[in-house]
């Protein structure tokens, strides 16, 4: 078959042939791949740079994707760790981590939108258990799940979501995504810290996609301008956009009701996961979250590789085009 196919960390994936997968196991099925999404999760997964990454290559990136059956069921699916990725013309599906779509579902708008909308979808509802009526702040809302993030907060009943992050223009657009309020990250620190302790030092939950400098100012910000420092608050780490380590002060931990914890792979079940994963698929496909789908053709994965998308679009790579 064709695929995506890594041989060096070094280089992006090229178009090549690679030996098709067999589906052995008796919870397995082989697909023809329709979409699959080119997340940041995918991109340092090919770099080799992700947490984890084994080394082994030849590989084919891909963490997830829309299938189609021998049957013609219409599938989404998160890859296994012992199967080639999802970026080929064919990839081998286990049916405990796959849902079934409605005939009619956009391949695209699935593949381009799950894998983001899931890290603040499974985080509210998973992680800290979001009750309606709370609020939420979004520590790098201009990134493809940082906009997902404020949307889907908002679905799921937040009175007030803050959405932060350096893009100007990303910013601008927050608002008719739902965001009640942004928050420039750009400039002097004191002053960035400033502004998020006035703009969110109340919220319940944050959603944090960046961690390092970003995270490192916005906690203490937040916790010293609370207004009841008994007051719960959930900081759920997802993303290291900004950087992998961030200097925690000890007194954080006591002087308030502070919880840190993450949310993404390990940190639920396969099981957990993929329960969660058909509400939040029923809302793609009715148009619920805005989502921008660019498909490209698989066998322009160094282009599709090399483009910068305009905000809130996602490329998805099509085999069978």
């Amino acid at each position: 078959m064709h695929a995506a196919v890594v041989r060096s960390f070094d280089t992006p994936p090229r178009f090549d042939t690679f030996p098709t997968p067999t589906a052995t196991g008796d919870h397995q099925v082989l697909v023809d791949v329709l979409a699959a999404g080119l997340h940041p999760r995918v991109r340092s997964a090919a770099d080799g740079s992700h947490y984890t990454s084994d080394g082994a290559l030849p590989m084919v990136p891909g963490v997830d994707g829309v299938g189609r059956t021998p049957d013609g069921e219409l599938l989404y699916f998160v890859a296994a760790d012992d199967v080639p990725g999802t970026m080929a013309e064919q990839a081998v599906v286990d049916r405990r981590r796959a849902i079934t779509l409605p005939a009619g579902t956009d391949p695209a708008a699935v593949a381009a939108a799950m894998n983001p909308g899931m890290s603040s979808w499974l985080a509210l509802r998973s992680r800290v258990g979001f009750r309606p009526g709370g609020s939420v702040l979004v520590l790098g809302a201009t990134g493809n799940s940082g906009q997902l993030a404020v949307q889907i907060a908002k679905h799921l009943g937040a009175a007030r979501v803050i959405g932060a992050g350096r893009d100007r223009r990303r910013l601008e657009l927050l608002t008719d995504l739902g965001a009640d309020e942004v928050v420039s990250l750009d400039g002097d620190e004191q002053d960035v810290a400033d502004r998020l302790g006035r703009a969110a030092s109340d919220v319940d939950v944050v959603i944090d996609y960046l961690w390092g400098r970003p995270t490192q100012l916005a906690m203490p910000a937040l916790l010293t301008a609370r207004r009841e420092r008994a007051k719960a608050l959930a900081w759920v780490q997802i993303g290291s956009m900004a950087g992998r380590d961030i200097t925690l002060p000890s007194y954080l931990l006591r002087a308030a009701n502070l919880t840190i914890l993450g949310s993404g792979q390990g940190s639920l079940t396969t099981a957990g996961i993929v329960a969660e994963l058909p509400s939040l698929a029923v809302e793609i496909a009715a148009g619920t979250l805005a989502v921008d789908p660019l498909p490209m053709p698989l066998s322009q994965v160094e282009r599709a590789w090399a483009a910068t998308p305009a905000p809130g679009g996602r490329i998805v790579l099509m085999p069978g085009t």
